[in-house]
């Protein structure tokens, strides 16, 4: 197998662990666990912190109006699946399909609700201003 190309059936992931695996002469599941903490370390920092920067790599920021249309379509997308459940026709292998559709669907966007929250009432640090009309700062 060629490294260079990433096989069609192979997720990217899979194929990141596979050829680092080969190039570093690691076992696949030691280079697994390290990628899977990167992520989850850089998934922490994005809902912590709002950015992410990867040496070498860039630095990713949480996009509000990126957030509102992912919302919107979400919650499109789930309404979609939920008529489909309501279906009594719906053969069992695709109700159950569905019903994990709106789970997962229902978990993003619970996320990005909180996460568009936060951001909304988010005044970035800036200080209260001082009423100019109780007089001055150092007055006796």
């Amino acid at each position: 197998m060629e490294l260079d190309k990433k096989p069609v059936s192979m997720s990217m992931k899979d194929f990141l662990v596979r050829t680092q695996a080969v190039k570093m002469m690691k076992s696949e599941k030691t280079i697994e666990a390290v990628i899977n903490h990167q992520f989850q370390t850089a998934l922490q920092a994005v809902k912590e912190c709002n950015s992410v920067e990867i040496s070498g790599f860039g630095k990713f920021y949480f996009n509000m109006n990126k957030a509102l249309k992912r919302l919107a379509k979400l919650e499109e997308k789930l309404a979609v699946f939920q008529n489909q459940l309501n279906d009594p026709s719906l053969p069992e292998v695709k109700r159950n399909r569905c019903q994990t559709i709106v789970a997962s669907t229902q978990i993003e966007i619970e996320y990005l609700k909180t996460k568009t929250n936060e951001l909304s009432t988010d005044l970035r640090g800036m200080e209260e201003q001082v009423d100019s009309s109780l007089g001055y700062e150092g007055e006796n």
